[in-house]
């Protein structure tokens, strides 16, 4: 079954986060909240939506993205998981299963800790623990250290799609092999209007403050020492450059799920952190798990 695609405004503190709908013809089996990572948008997702027929859709762009960009006020994990809160009450939904990708699976923990009444299930996608950052490292760095090129790429002016496509994603490493038509819509969504000129959507103010807490702030190590609902969290071997190892390197997922051993733990092969979610392949094997848990 197909679904029908629409979007909404959501008044949130600052400003109105936009929130994609995508209803499944012939009647809803089930409602999922998709959460995506931390430079993207809601576009990341229609891969997976694909291969989730009869299942409700609500996949916003989060604050400091996409059309959310305009959001004022800081972000971090609490300001997003109120955001959500916000989302499903608009949407009419109590309680659902929520997904989420990369920055987005820390926003579910800090979602499912602070709104415990609204989150049934997690499905936490290469993301939502601890990384392997170095020893001692600092706020600062950790925004390079995770991030790289993809923090750069904020602070870069371009003339237009076509040239935002062609210099910065029609090589990019993890995506030359599974080019689209979704994945150029994707990176068309993600430019907005800079004076003479175009920036990607996301505000690097939003990026250093989420990336700064998700990696050594206080909320998330809280809600990890509490985390009661059924989890699964999913890895991938390869990271944001498609390099080996990827972001949960064998040797620090292995003490991850020895501290967390309530969590069931699945690792997609020959996948990396971007085409986990926005290619067939990626889709074809992540939809199957979601599905699973919807039915759980």
């Amino acid at each position: 079954m197909p679904h029908i695609y629409r979007t909404i405004d959501v008044p949130v503190a600052g400003g109105a986060l936009r929130v994609a709908i995508w209803e499944p013809v012939g009647g809803t089996v089930a409602t999922v909240l998709l959460i995506h990572g931390v430079t993207s948008s809601h576009l990341a997702w229609p891969f997976v939506v694909e291969r989730l027929p009869g299942v409700r859709i609500i996949a916003p762009d989060l604050r400091g993205r996409g059309m959310s960009s305009s959001v004022e006020g800081p972000a971090g994990m609490a300001a997003h998981a109120d955001d959500m809160a916000a989302v499903l009450d608009a949407v009419g939904v109590a309680s659902t299963t929520v997904v989420g990708h990369s920055m987005g699976a820390f926003v579910a923990v800090a979602f499912a800790h602070r709104h415990p009444d609204r989150v049934r299930r997690l499905v936490l996608v290469d993301g939502g623990f601890p990384l392997d950052l170095p020893a001692g490292v600092d706020p600062e760095q950790a925004v390079q250290v995770v991030l790289g090129p993809v923090a750069e790429r904020l602070s870069m002016r371009w003339s237009g799609v076509q040239e935002y496509t062609d210099r910065f994603w029609r090589n990019h490493p993890a995506l030359a092999e599974d080019w689209s038509d979704e994945l150029e819509r994707y990176i068309a969504y993600d430019l907005v209007a800079d004076g003479d000129a175009f920036r990607a959507a996301t505000t690097y103010r939003s990026m250093a403050d989420d990336t700064r807490d998700m990696n050594v702030g206080t909320l998330l190590p809280e809600a990890l020492a509490a985390l009661s609902k059924p989890t699964l969290f999913i890895t991938v071997p390869r990271g944001l450059q498609n390099e080996t190892p990827g972001l949960y390197p064998p040797a620090h997922l292995e003490n991850v799920l020895a501290q967390f051993p309530q969590v069931r733990h699945v690792h997609l092969d020959d996948l990396n952190h971007y085409t986990v979610v926005i290619s067939e392949r990626g889709a074809d094997a992540l939809a199957p798990l979601v599905r699973a848990e919807l039915g759980s």
